[in-house]
């Protein structure tokens, strides 16, 4: 029996050196360049984690907002940093138990960075001691911003926790919350590091069949990732940048890496099977792939953008971090890779893992990777054979998957987010459980022009309405007031993030106030502000996604059709991971799945934002992958289906595979103990499956099916010049002159060059 082998790739040479030779200087010199500059920002990003810190749930600018700032600058009575639980078998009344509270007090009252202290043994509140008088509250705010907070209360709290004589302390506080969130955040960025990696690494080999291809994405994901984290740490001296931002960067940097390396080497590649050489291989490979490549980082970039005019700090430094990561993803892949792939010539191909088990046996060959997917192949011509029904079913089971979406409910993360074996998330459970009413249920109402003594009875009055109120369980005033005005603490619902407690919110807003001006804040406001600053914005967010991505893919397809229907199927898509992300970490359901977390109710009100511009840019991403072939494919042959088939089946895996590394470098964010990287890995990972499998595999072929040449059309005043500008075929058609609506439209005066699947002619 005899072995067909297939038939090698013809020799190239690279200008100036042959194949495997020596390469000229000149190619080495952006690579040298880039490990130089990549060390630099090495050095310059290390240690950025330190720098950054969590907060800026809440919007700025609000009513809520300006009454913390009111209480903290004015009256000294801003939301404590740190609280600190006292415990005393005895009784904190007792004597040893209040000598001791009253030392670690004044040692606390005089460390650097803290600014007041409110403890039940100096101002004797008897809201800051529990029922059973066995522990009392230490409430510390610390001066600076969040991240300052963090700082000092990292140094202060392992100090002040623990055994103290007849007294056991633990901490808990928004500080507290973030010193501890930094740093489960390292640990499972090390983690998803060392698990996502390797199997990144051996998806790209799987996929390329080849060691030193699959190394060149990933080379741009480490540069990328490096650059970022350096402009993170500069980001950080002049606005609050949110610590998981270092594992957005970690891991959306490298998911596009992935995207655009494998894009550029499946390029490269195809265009040295079809006989180039390799100085022109590469340029081919450049001006097309390329120009796909940094068209793709902008719709990135751009998506992420929107939450710029969104009035969430962490939002806004989320939003710079993947803005950052894109745009360097793509400057390393367009500056990077092509030197690299001229020095490595025919190389690209070696390392092949089939090679190495089976090529050595006897009479057995190892055939090529073929430029195609045979299996998508088949699936895009079943599609579009059926494009009605197998879009109609598809657009179906997307609807059902983001029904659950429909009974959201959003609140603002407190110390639930750590795992809850963690020292704030057990502290703040025993302070609820000990305490009648936790700080967190006090509506706050600041009256800054009202006289205490002269607006006695006025005040009074003010105090039996508010009191009146559904859901009040206690008003009482707040002492001591070091300065002008009042204010009046609102005992609310025992669920502060309840519909109960924003209906008590609005209806404390709608009462007539002594002295005129009045402020309301606390959890329940801060809550309720949030969602509607975030609400007003959103329109505003919405038409800068639209209107940026439809710009980009009008420019990269010269179609007016294709961007809308790209955001359209784009917004669907994400309609499984939002039902998921409901039915998992508000509802409860299928939570062993991804480890165990604290089921609030609700969700984050910022993820499902920042969650849809990450999964809907890398929706974009894909999209313009494939309509980059079928375009290219629509150009050489006019025939719309054959051109859909051509490019599922040329983007197929390239597309799969990087959905499967994204889903790899997200979905690990899902071992994580932080609630809230654990539902952004889990929500990112499910949209881009759900994206690469059902919506590139089989609704956008279907729909581009049914659209047929309406696909192309274009007004007759735009056609001709942009058609000019993308350098359409300027030939005449049977009538002489072009068909105005269809930009680049083939000539039909000449037969269209077939497409040829050169793995299944005979050799």
């Amino acid at each position: 029996m005899t072995t067909t082998r297939s038939a090698p790739l013809p020799p190239q040479r690279p200008a100036g050196a042959p194949s495997g030779g020596p390469a000229p200087r000149r190619l080495w010199l952006v690579p040298v360049l880039t490990a130089v500059l990549t060390a630099v920002l090495a050095v310059a990003g290390a240690g950025t984690a330190r720098h950054l810190a969590n907060g800026g749930y809440t919007a700025t600018g609000t009513e809520s907002a300006r009454a913390e700032r009111l209480l903290a600058d004015r009256y000294g009575l801003g939301t404590p940093d740190v609280v600190l639980l006292a415990r005393a078998r005895g009784g904190v009344d007792a004597p040893a138990a209040r000598a001791e509270g009253l030392r670690l007090v004044h040692r606390l009252a005089r460390s650097p960075g803290v600014a007041s202290v409110h403890a039940y043994w100096t101002d004797g509140d008897p809201a800051l001691r529990s029922a059973d008088g066995r522990r009392a509250l230490v409430a510390a705010d610390l001066a600076g911003a969040d991240r300052d907070a963090a700082r000092t209360a990292k140094a202060l709290v392992p100090g002040l926790t623990g055994r103290h004589g007849p007294l056991d302390l633990s901490a808990t506080g928004p500080a507290q919350v973030s010193v501890e969130a930094v740093a489960a955040s390292h640990r499972d960025l090390v983690r998803a590091e060392l698990v996502a990696a390797p199997v990144t690494l051996l998806l790209l080999v799987v996929a390329l069949r080849s060691v030193v291809a699959a190394l060149v994405p990933l080379m741009i994901g480490g540069v990328s990732v490096v650059g970022t984290l350096a402009l993170l740490r500069l980001l950080a001296l002049v606005t609050p940048v949110s610590v998981f931002a270092v594992n957005l960067t970690s891991a959306l940097g490298f998911g596009l890496a992935v995207d655009y390396g494998l894009f550029l080497v499946t390029r490269y590649r195809e265009e040295l099977r079809a006989g180039h050489a390799v100085p022109e291989a590469v340029a081919r490979t450049a001006r097309r792939a390329g120009r796909t490549v940094a068209v793709s980082a902008c719709a990135v970039a751009l998506s992420m953008a929107a939450l710029l005019v969104l009035p969430l700090p962490f939002l806004r430094s989320m939003a710079c971090a993947g803005m950052a990561v894109a745009l360097f993803s793509a400057a390393a892949a367009t500056a990077l890779v092509p030197p690299v792939l001229a020095l490595l010539g025919t190389r690209v191909d070696r390392g092949d893992p089939l090679t190495l088990l089976y090529g050595l046996r006897r009479g057995r060959a190892v055939r090529p990777p073929r430029p195609d997917s045979p299996v998508w192949r088949t699936v895009a011509r079943h599609v579009t054979g059926r494009p009605l029904l197998c879009g109609t079913a598809c657009a179906a089971v997307l609807l059902l998957s983001a029904w659950p979406f429909a009974h959201a409910r959003f609140a603002l993360p407190d110390e639930r987010i750590l795992p809850a074996a963690s020292q704030a998330h057990r502290t703040a459970r025993e302070l609820r459980q000990a305490f009648a009413a936790p700080a967190e249920r006090t509506v706050t109402v600041v009256l800054p022009d009202t006289d205490p003594v002269r607006d006695r009875a006025a005040l009074a009055a003010y105090g039996r309405r508010v009191a009146a109120l559904p859901s009040v369980a206690r008003v009482r005033p707040a002492e001591p007031v070091r300065a002008h005005g009042a204010i009046l603490l609102v005992t609310g619902p025992a669920q502060p993030q309840s519909p109960a407690a924003r209906a008590l919110v609005a209806d404390v807003r709608a009462l007539p106030a002594p002295g005129g001006r009045r402020l309301v804040t606390g959890r329940a406001a801060l809550l309720a502000d949030t969602r509607s600053a975030v609400g007003a914005r959103l329109p505003l967010a919405g038409a800068v996604v639209a209107g940026t991505t439809w710009l980009m893919l009008f420019l990269l397809t010269r179609s007016v059709l294709l961007p809308v229907k790209a955001l359209v199927i784009g917004a669907l898509s994400m309609g499984a991971s939002f039902g998921a992300t409901v039915l998992v970490f508000q509802d409860g359901h299928l939570r062993g799945l991804v480890g165990g977390f604290t089921v609030t109710g609700a969700l984050d009100l910022s993820m499902p934002l920042l969650m849809f511009a990450i999964a809907f840019g890398l929706a974009i991403d894909y999209e313009i992958f494939l309509l980059s072939r079928v375009r290219e494919q629509y150009l050489r042959t006019g025939d719309n289906r054959l051109a859909v088939v051509e490019g599922v089946a040329r983007t197929g895996r390239l597309v799969t595979t990087g959905a499967l590394a994204v889903a790899v470098v997200t979905g690990a964010l899902a071992t994580s103990g932080v609630t809230v990287l654990k539902l952004l890995g889990t929500g990112l990972a499910t949209a881009v499956l759900v994206d690469a499998v059902l919506v590139r595999g089989v609704l956008v072929p279907a729909y581009l099916t049914v659209a047929g040449r309406a696909n192309w059309w274009l007004p007759a005043w735009l056609a001709r010049p942009l058609g000019a500008r993308a350098g359409a075929p300027r030939g005449r058609h049977r009538a002489g002159r072009r068909r105005p609506g269809l930009v680049g439209a083939p000539r039909r005066d000449r037969p269209s060059p077939q497409i040829v699947d050169a793995s299944t002619t005979k050799r």
